[in-house]
């Protein structure tokens, strides 16, 4: 049985499969959730990371966990917000779909995501957390492997935000 839940805390310390990674597009870390990961991680990952040539915005790589509680970290490059008429939305979706696609490719059965581009990217986070939730709604169904999503909010009201807003997607 599929499950996805919501939980408050830091994604670093989850013991999931995979953890995704709001990335830039270098892949070498920076600022948020990308730096959190990286230090976690340690060196190794940077290493890892340096082999991969970057990312483009809505895609997604993987490497190995590293230091981290989980076999593999799967890096996504979300979108900058820019006003919204610069498919922000679309490439938002991509990175969502992509990464759990990813995850379920390499046989991984869970899979632990932050909410991507709602950072320094500057991404709107209720309609951002609206795109993340229906996308995996809509592809989750299609994977063989993976079994539970969780997405892994840090601060209080972006908890609150995102489970207001699962709530009520799941009662409509």
């Amino acid at each position: 049985m599929k499950s996805v839940k919501i939980i408050q805390g830091d994604i670093t310390k989850l013991k999931v499969d995979a953890m995704v990674n709001a990335a830039n597009e270098s892949l070498l870390g920076g600022g948020g959730v990308d730096g959190a990961i990286h230090r976690a991680a340690g060196p190794g990952l940077l290493k890892e990371c340096r082999k991969l040539g970057g990312c483009k915005t809505g895609e997604s790589k993987i490497t190995g966990g590293h230091n981290l509680s989980v076999k593999y970290v799967i890096h996504t490059v979300g979108p900058i917000w820019k006003g919204g008429n610069n498919d922000e939305g679309e490439l938002l979706k991509s990175c969502y779909h992509n990464s759990l696609k990813l995850a379920d490719k390499n046989d991984l059965g869970s899979i632990a995501f932050p909410a991507i581009s709602t950072g320094i990217y500057g991404f709107p986070f209720e309609r951002a957390s609206r795109i993340a939730i229906e996308t995996i709604s809509e592809i989750l169904p299609q994977c063989v492997a993976v079994e539970e999503v969780i997405f892994v909010l840090f601060a209080d009201k972006d908890y609150e935000i995102f489970e207001s807003l699962f709530a009520g997607l799941e009662n409509s």
